[in-house]
């Protein structure tokens, strides 16, 4: 009877052991299964992920050929290289049309600069604006001391004693000086007959005269 229960023991030992076995056995060929399950989807994760990239590679160069008007080829390399030296050209442009706005904004600041000049000029020649003055003093019965400015225009002093003359009146001991725009005349002043003069007649004369020439 002892013996049967070892028997029985032994046999069930063996069973669980070769239980235990088959289900080792089964556990390795399912973690297999899983394995290559992992690698088929890790496989098609990447055959997606560079389909994508090629994808979006054909867009951009698809885009590039748009942009750049002369394209030799159609090949990827020909596309860069032919987008590069359009790439060179557009540059080469830039830099030609910088430096002809900076030689136009230099012509613009030369001009400028001229015109202030011009400007500035007239407005001097306008501070030396000469204003007409006329003194007139009595220095003998028939004989007066004169002194006149006036602005210096071709001519102008000629034309004063024509007219002096035209009235009977001459001038001697002249002295003239020009500065400035301006003609200084000194002088006496008498009639041509010997008749006397009156200062007051005299400059009122002499400024009709002015004011003609």
């Amino acid at each position: 009877m002892e013996y049967g229960i070892e028997d029985l023991i032994c046999g069930d030992l063996k069973e669980f052991s070769l239980a235990t076995e088959n289900g080792s056995r089964k556990g390795k060929m399912g973690r297999k299964r899983n394995y290559d399950d992992d690698t088929r989807e890790y496989k098609s994760k990447n055959l997606e992920t560079e389909r994508r990239r090629r994808e979006k590679l054909s867009t951009r160069l698809l885009m590039l050929r748009s942009l750049v008007p002369i394209i030799t080829n159609m090949n990827k390399a020909t596309i860069i290289d032919d987008a590069t030296t359009y790439i060179k050209e557009l540059k080469g442009e830039v830099q030609s049309l910088s430096q002809e706005l900076h030689q136009m904004e230099a012509t613009i600041d030369e001009t400028t600069v001229t015109k202030i000049d011009e400007v500035e000029v007239a407005e001097d020649m306008n501070k030396w604006v000469v204003q007409t003055e006329l003194r007139v003093a009595l220095i003998g019965a028939n004989k007066l001391w004169v002194k006149i400015i006036i602005e210096n225009k071709r001519g102008r002093f000629k034309k004063l004693m024509e007219g002096m003359n035209l009235f009977g009146f001459e001038l001697t001991d002249t002295n003239l000086i020009a500065t400035k725009g301006a003609l200084l005349i000194e002088g006496c002043m008498q009639g041509m007959d010997g008749e006397r003069l009156e200062v007051h007649q005299i400059k009122k004369l002499l400024q009709d005269i002015i004011s003609d020439i």
